[in-house]
């Protein structure tokens, strides 16, 4: 579909010359849209999911159109709460981001998310450039060195004042801040301010919807940029500044970045796709970062001398309910998980139906079979398949010549092209939930034509074959050019009908099925959910949830026995590095681990095999019970005992680098 396929060190190479699609030897018009790059915190919900498949639906329909279209996505994976969640996991931060890009890129792609690269915050080609970023802006004067103090949030990777933490929570997600001071760099935000606000009142389209535009100019521009800090010394787990190795890149100089060092981007170095593609056509983003993108991400770019993104275009967020989805809640729901109940294309055309471009959405069990009924089962599934099989009656499933067209004929063709027109039109103004109800409106339409025709009727009358034939082919082209339309909304769905009537045609005018043509086997695509049997499936899965949550829940031992202190005394717990680690041969569960004390060397074997491999455990530091009788385990001798948590799970509880061997814990 697209011609950028070579990828070299993450960055993609064009192979093949971009001609234009109507034959001629002009070269494509290119389009660059982004997402913005999900945190690899942890698995998304299918309110994230659903930022990727709008970005997906307009990066189809501007292929269709004969764009060379280039769509980036990917992982911001650095940050606090990365190494927060990678030492609760006890496991380095690379090897944490590395699980979650894996499940990201992999709802991605069952979602039929069509991006051309997926960048990665940790992808070493990126990582040199917003080093070579910083350095630019520094050495030029933009950035300075100080010191912050002000409450933390650490989900958000921000700092506020006292008056935006109010009540000791972020302003932004709600989560408790942390009162945090330390040494870091600024970029001086108010040297550009000025410059921004003419930038942004001079284009009227560049931030979308309007009413965010209103907010950033009113709520953050006009009352005083103040100086972001663009580094971190309290973590270690980013990007290191070049020329201050105590700090590490705050997330959003590197974050933001990405849209530009995933073009070939560097200071002194611009590139082919960089050359090509930028600026970008549009960033599709969350309401939540809109500040982010039309704020620090146009300053930066003002200060390496580099154009600005043509449009910031914020979608509102998906709700369960009436509700933000939150773990804490129990309300979140899996793009990947409810695909696997009402399939890609269900799941694509609810969330893609159901939000309003500026207001937002909300998502149901109900809604969703709700809509899945009405819209595929009903409307679309049943029009292609009633259809199909009347073809297959009364013509041997060949397509049928059209004869004289009557006025409801004129009328359904004249129908099929105001749709054609209108969903085209509200996609190029990214309103995709109206466009969608326009395109779902052509088979609204086609099944009126059914009960206005009655072909069953016709074919009772041996002289009306003629005007049965004419019937059944505009039947047949108006799910043909709904198919193609399709496309960019339910591409899975697209194909199978336009496979169904074993077609190659991409036009959207009437006559481009031909008449003789042997249709393929007709088949359900959507079978209609019964509401009362679903419904009675989730709260039975709800309430097995509920109970397997209690039943983990941390229980009070019984029938422990009380030691003494100088019982716990006679306990001697050092700590140590593990500096050789291999598996006990023919025992699946143990591993023989080599550990340093600083004052000797000894071995454990410990059963932990199942949960970490020798790689993961190999230069950390733990504590072990240094102390116990020597014991043979399948033939081999363990002194000692490495302290660990957990019965099901098992966690190890490592120690800071930092931590002095052999020190006595008590």
């Amino acid at each position: 579909m697209n011609n950028l396929s070579t990828e070299r060190h993450g960055i993609y190479t064009v192979e093949n010359e971009n001609k234009c699609c109507c034959g001629c030897s002009g070269e494509k018009k290119p389009f660059y849209i982004t997402t913005a790059i999900a945190y690899g915190s942890r698995k998304p919900h299918i309110g994230n999911v659903y930022e990727a498949i709008l970005t997906d639906t307009i990066a189809r329909y501007k292929r269709m159109q004969g764009y060379d279209v280039f769509f980036l996505t990917g992982t911001d994976e650095h940050g606090q709460k990365i190494e927060e969640l990678a030492r609760e996991a006890g496991i380095t931060p690379k090897e944490y981001v590395d699980g979650v890009a894996h499940t990201i890129r992999g709802i991605w792609d069952k979602m039929n998310v069509s991006y051309d690269h997926f960048i990665r915050t940790t992808d070493d080609y990126h990582e040199r450039a917003v080093q070579h970023i910083f350095t630019k802006l520094y050495e030029q004067g933009d950035i300075y060195k100080g010191s912050y103090e002000g409450w933390y949030c650490v989900p958000c990777e921000s700092f506020f004042t006292d008056t935006q933490a109010e009540g000791g929570k972020c302003p932004d997600c709600g989560a408790e801040v942390k009162r945090a001071s330390e040494e870091a760099y600024f970029f001086r935000m108010s040297k550009y301010a000025d410059r921004l606000l003419e930038y942004i009142e001079s284009h009227p389209g560049f931030i979308e919807p309007e009413s965010r535009q209103k907010e950033m100019i009113n709520n953050f521009i006009k009352p005083g940029l103040q100086d972001l800090c663009v580094s971190r010394s309290s973590f270690t787990w980013g990007i290191p500044v070049e020329f201050d190795s105590k700090h590490v890149t705050y997330v959003w100089l590197d974050a933001l970045s990405n849209y530009i060092t995933a073009l070939g981007y560097d200071v002194g170095e611009k590139g082919e796709l960089y050359s090509k593609y930028w600026p970008a056509d549009v960033h599709v983003i969350g309401k939540d970062i809109m500040r982010f993108h039309t704020i620090y991400w146009p300053i930066f770019l003002m200060a390496l001398g580099e154009p600005l993104p043509k449009k910031v275009l914020g979608h509102p967020w998906l709700l369960f309910g009436e509700d933000k989805m939150s773990k804490s809640k129990g309300n979140v729901l899996y793009a990947d998980e409810l695909a696997d109940i009402f399939g890609v294309d269900g799941v694509r055309h609810y969330v893609l139906s159901e939000m309003p471009y500026a207001n937002d959405g909300s998502i149901t069990y109900e809604s969703l079979i709700a809509r899945y009924n009405t819209d595929l089962a009903n409307n679309l599934g049943n029009l292609v398949k009633r259809t199909m099989d009347m073809t297959g009656k009364y013509f041997g499933g060949i397509v049928p010549e059209p004869a004289e067209s009557e006025p409801v004929d004129d009328e359904l063709r004249a129908a099929v092209a105001q749709g054609v027109s209108r969903t085209g039109e509200l996609m190029d103004s990214y309103h995709v939930a109206d466009a969608s109800e326009s395109l779902f409106a052509i088979f609204r339409r086609a099944n009126k034509y059914i009960d206005e025709t009655t072909p069953w009727v016709l074919a009772k009358d041996e002289t009306k074959r003629a005007r049965l034939g004419t019937v059944l082919y505009n039947l047949l082209e108006t799910i043909r050019i709904g198919a193609v339309m399709l496309g960019a909304f339910l591409p899975q769905t697209s194909e199978r009908i336009l496979g169904q009537l074993c077609t190659d045609a991409r036009t959207t005018e009437f006559g481009g099925l031909a008449a003789g043509t042997k249709l393929g086997a007709a088949e359900v695509l959507f079978a209609r959910i019964d509401e009362k049997a679903m419904m009675e499936k989730f709260e039975a899965e709800r309430a097995a949830a509920e109970a397997a949550k209690a039943a983990e829940a941390p229980q009070k031992p019984e029938g422990c026995a009380l030691i003494g202190i100088d019982d716990f005394m006679n306990v001697e717990l050092r700590t140590a590095k593990v500096i050789a680690c291999e598996p006990v041969p023919k025992a699946k569960k143990l591993l023989k681990i080599q550990l340093d004390l600083g004052y000797e060397q000894r071995q454990v074997v410990s059963g932990i095999a199942k949960f970490y491999s020798p790689d993961q455990l190999v230069g950390r530091k733990l504590i072990v019970v240094a102390n116990l009788k020597p014991a043979k385990l399948c033939g081999v001798e363990s002194n000692g005992m490495i302290l660990a948590s957990g019965e099901d799970t098992v966690r190890v509880v490592f120690l800071a680098d930092d931590t002095p061997l052999g020190e006595r814990v008590r």
